[in-house]
């Protein structure tokens, strides 16, 4: 019917013609969203206007009689021709209105696609923490075992628990909304790999080559919070976006943030550590504050990854693990969006509190090379908001300005105790975290364990440990006291780092660049390893820095000439040994554990090297 429609429409006037076609593009706009891919595809009108000419009109009608009415005809014409004229001027008037209004169309559109861009890099996406289940009612009065929080050491408690009590009954509280997970590959493998929709689905290559998922176990493996009394065999339940206000000890009762109360057998507080933040940041204002981040969770690493798309500039503030790492990260996904990445520390080099001068240098050198402007002796004295707050200006202590459109705050952590005040806990004075027996008890039936709990470790002293490792096995060693077993705490946590594809070391102990360290290096692919390096601090005392200064002379030519590729580095505390870091050299730990439980003074450390088979394969 549209198409016979059209056959037997009448002739449009020029400015008719016009003025439909731009109401038939606003038509067209309005139904598919924008006006870029429909210009010029107008559909011709159905109904003729009032200008359109009939052709049975006079003026366009010939008879005789026209001969003797030459004066009617002449005046005819000339109002015809002022009605052309009129209608010329008036189609003129019209495209000019026509192109005006689509010129400002298109600027429209590209101010609000620079709109959206900008709005992309100058806020924060607000998320919505979702609470499963979603009323307090659904979750337990009564419970078997209670962990509070969700991450490393609270999964390894209810692993142990279970595994000792298999009817157990265990509930998980978290105050984040996502599945018990793992936090290492967040800085460093998530962010390497071609596959894009492998890394927003936080599934991961291991350095082996495996893949695996950021998740310690799928969703279907925990019990729903709602059948976990009814359960036949127990469960596990997870209490997602709830997060526990108090803990009454004496009663054994914990209260959420609605004003529930729980009632627990057995409880473990793994907490874990929330980052530090600079103070000039919290000084800052709102708009100032939504260029700033910190990096932990899922949710940082998410909102980081989206911004790449949109930004051109990051400035990470911190020189330690998580800097080091996530600069390095970073500049290598960086690198195919154009991403400029700077990394601003007081010390002198990468792991400058770690690592020894000379292979902390090193390592900076390594983290340059990824592509990363490295600023280093330097902080940041002041923060404002330029290019239509749009950017960030970073006043350095050096004078300096540095501009970006990021800011990522990795000053440091500290432990989660807010608990602490209510339920009449110990806090360590100097070292922070929840005191703890050698069973990491904190009260009767209740339990500390991962970043939040400070220990007393037998050979080392009292210390507090924020390190995967030491996360599994106190929340392991957790639940198994918990279900019964009162072990104590024996174990030597370790940790590792991969700052880049060339940087990767593992370390036990005490592991303090202040300390007198000695470090063993393999030269080039010879068969014997060679001291290369020996460096100490000054407090040595002086006969033992005239044998290490005679040291590295005799081998200076060697240390130049060496990469540092493969090594163990010695740290001494009245020349015992207290801390190893195997550089580059993996499955050695068992080995770095024995020598550090020996507890004595070794007369040639060259020779304790050679235990370590610097030369031979470490994979």
């Amino acid at each position: 019917m549209l198409s016979k429609l059209r056959l037997l429409r009448p002739p449009v006037s020029p400015g008719s013609r016009i003025l439909n076609a731009w109401e038939n593009k606003n038509y067209s706009d309005k139904k598919n969203g924008s006006g870029k891919n429909n210009r010029g595809k107008t559909t011709p009108p159905l109904i003729q206007d009032e200008f359109s000419t009939n052709p049975k009109s006079p003026t366009t009608t010939h008879s005789s009689e026209s001969e003797n009415n030459y004066g009617w005809q002449n005046d005819s014409k000339n109002k015809q021709s002022f009605r052309n004229w009129s209608l010329f001027g008036g189609a003129i008037i019209l495209s000019g209105t026509v192109y005006g209004i689509y010129h400002f169309d298109i600027m429209k559109q590209k101010n609000d696609d620079n709109l959206t861009t900008e709005e992309t890099t100058n806020a924060k996406k607000i998320r919505k923490l979702v609470q499963i289940p979603s009323l307090s009612e659904s979750i337990p009065d009564n419970i078997q075992y209670l962990l509070i929080g969700g991450g490393t050491a609270s999964f390894s408690a209810f692993r142990a628990i279970k595994s000792a009590d298999p009817t157990a009954r265990v509930l998980v509280i978290s105050a984040e909304g996502y599945l018990p997970h793992m936090r290492p590959p967040l800085s460093k493998e998530l962010w390497y790999g071609d596959d894009t929709e492998m890394a927003k689905s936080l599934n991961f290559h291991q350095w082996n080559g495996t893949s695996r998922s950021l998740f310690y176990e799928p969703e279907p493996f925990y019990t729903p919070v709602e059948e976990l009394t009814t359960a036949k065999n127990g469960g596990i339940s997870l209490a997602r976006g709830w997060k526990v206000e108090s803990i009454n000890v004496s009663k054994k009762k914990v209260k959420l943030n609605d004003g529930k109360e729980i009632s627990y057998d057995k409880c473990l507080i793994a907490t874990g550590s929330v980052p530090k933040t600079l103070k000039l940041y919290d000084d800052a204002n709102e708009e100032l504050k939504n260029k700033f981040s910190v990096f932990r969770s899922i949710s940082d690493f998410e909102d980081l990854w989206e911004q790449l798309d949109h930004i051109k500039s990051i400035a990470i503030i911190g020189g330690g693990f998580l800097g080091s790492e996530l600069a390095a990260s970073l500049a290598n996904k960086g690198k195919k969006n154009g991403v400029k990445i700077y990394q601003i520390f007081k010390e002198k080099g990468n792991m400058g509190k770690v690592l020894p001068k000379y292979l902390s240098q090193w390592t900076t050198e390594k983290v340059r090379n990824e592509g990363v402007e490295v600023v280093t002796e330097t902080e940041v004295e002041n923060c404002s908001l330029e290019n239509n707050k749009r950017q960030v200006n970073l006043k350095l202590s050096n004078g300096k300005n540095i501009s970006v459109d990021h800011v990522i705050m990795a000053v440091g952590a500290k432990p989660n105790t807010e608990l602490a005040t209510d339920a009449g806990l110990e806090i360590d004075s100097k070292l922070d975290g929840y005191l703890v027996n050698s069973e990491l008890q904190a009260r009767t039936d209740l339990y500390i364990a991962g970043d939040c709990a400070c220990f007393y470790d037998k050979q080392l002293g009292r210390r507090r440990v924020e390190h995967h490792d030491h996360a599994v096995i106190s929340g392991r060693l957790a639940g198994e006291n918990m279900a019964g077993a009162a072990k104590p705490y024996q174990h030597q946590p370790m940790f590792w780092s991969d700052i880049g594809p060339s940087v990767g070391y593992e370390a036990i102990g005490i592991v303090d660049s202040s300390l007198v360290t000695m470090g063993v290096f393999a030269k080039g692919n010879h068969k014997d390893p060679s001291l290369l390096a020996n460096e100490t601090d000054q407090n040595t005392l002086t006969n033992k820095k005239e044998t290490n200064e005679e040291l590295g002379s005799k081998n200076n030519e060697t240390i130049s000439e060496n990469d540092y590729n493969k090594g163990v580095v010695f740290y001494l505390k009245n020349d015992v040994i207290v801390g190893i870091v195997l550089w580059n050299l993996f499955n050695r730990m068992s080995i770095a554990r024995q020598v550090l439980k020996t507890d004595r003074c070794y007369k040639d450390l060259n020779e304790v090297a050679k235990l370590f088979n610097i030369h031979g394969d470490s994979s």
